[in-house]
């Protein structure tokens, strides 16, 4: 299902961390199970920014998150201690605003916010601007 650009709408969620080890081998770990949007090192803190492999508009927030959950589950042990070492491990859930409709909500069920807990993973909220053309339709 394509998102209509003139309606407020969920994106994707991504995966990202931030860590003061390398993050290369828990990537690795992760497989084509997901894609790599960016990784790489900042000064002394190193990042992954991760999306799951096929996932975006026809998902939902609280299916992606589950999975995300499911494969972190899986880990093998060297890749798990990774994971719980690294400083940050955010599933950013993605929604790209537009003028319509006048207010949008995103109800995560109460299980996936205790899956998310019990990866020691925060849940964060991004929303983007509306694109140009939406801008240019208010003036």
């Amino acid at each position: 299902m394509a998102a209509n650009a003139d309606v407020t709408h969920f994106l994707n969620v991504d995966l990202d961390l931030y860590s003061r080890s390398n993050l290369e081998p828990l990537v690795a770990a992760m497989g084509t199970k997901v894609n790599v949007l960016y990784m790489g090192r900042h000064k002394r803190t190193y990042r992954a920014h991760l999306e799951l492999a096929g996932s975006g508009l026809d998902d939902s927030p609280d299916s992606t998150i589950r999975s995300f959950c499911a494969l972190i589950a899986a880990l093998p042990r060297q890749a798990a201690e990774l994971w719980k070492a690294a400083m940050s491990r955010d599933f950013n859930i993605g929604v790209q605003a537009a003028m319509q409709p006048r207010s949008y909500e995103m109800p995560l069920a109460a299980e996936i916010v205790k899956a998310a807990s019990k990866v020691n993973a925060r849940i964060v909220l991004t929303v983007y601007a509306p694109a140009d053309g939406t801008r240019a339709a208010l003036k």
